[in-house]
């Protein structure tokens, strides 16, 4: 049985499983580095190479043969499929499915829900030998909802807007929304929040008590 290496200072509630054995073989063990906070349900599979502080939510699944950097964090119920690399301060948040093959590239986030193919033609057994997840770049802001579809490389600095499917690469720096997702333009072009808010009927005093809560700047 491959062995299961354990940093210090990890915290896990009851329920968290670590080095749940894999239904394929596999050649190495596991490695989770220290400052580890694991909530209940989390469960992480033999095989999987993983940072320090790394920190999950509820029922989070980390499948085998997975490399995840330092200060990642994954939130409720999504799960991380078997072979993907992940690189340092990656926040991956609730309810997403990250697809095999895929890598995300340091201080990426995802927000809720996004969902990630890696099959180009299910069913396919020429298909089911390529599969391959998006590339998606360093520093890249993935919207709620967003759907992204297999070989897809997402470039560093990119916004993709809430509900976005991408179907096609995006170069890096650029803010891209819609079904399927289409270059609107640069990300250091957007409107500022400000003139967002106040588009919006009642919203600028809303706007102005959150740029004032504790721990925001004023």
């Amino acid at each position: 049985m491959p062995e299961i290496e354990l940093g210090n200072g990890i915290v896990s509630d009851a329920g968290v499983v670590i080095g749940y054995p894999p239904a394929r073989p596999i050649a190495t063990g596991s490695h989770l580095g220290a400052g580890a906070r694991l909530r209940s349900g989390s469960v992480i599979y033999l095989g999987s190479r993983i940072g320090d502080r790394f920190e999950t939510g509820h029922n989070v699944v980390i499948r085998e043969e997975c490399t995840v950097g330092h200060d990642v964090s994954v939130w409720s119920n999504t799960v991380i499929d078997h072979g993907c690399r992940i690189g340092d301060r990656v926040k991956i948040h609730a309810n997403c499915y990250i697809a095999q093959f895929t890598e995300i590239a340091g201080e990426a986030f995802l927000a809720p829900g996004v969902s990630i193919a890696n099959d180009l033609y299910p069913g396919q057994l020429a298909s089911a030998g390529l599969m391959s997840g998006p590339s998606i770049g360093t520093g890249a802001q993935i919207g709620v909802n967003v759907t992204i579809l297999p070989f897809v490389r997402i470039g560093a600095g990119c916004l993709i807007g809430a509900g976005a499917v991408v179907t096609r690469d995006i170069p890096a720096g650029t803010v891209a929304f819609g079904n399927p997702a289409t270059v609107r333009g640069p990300v250091g072009e957007l409107r500022s929040i400000e003139s967002r808010v106040e588009a919006v009927p009642g919203s600028a005093s809303r706007y102005r008590r959150a740029a004032t809560r504790p721990g925001r700047p004023a």
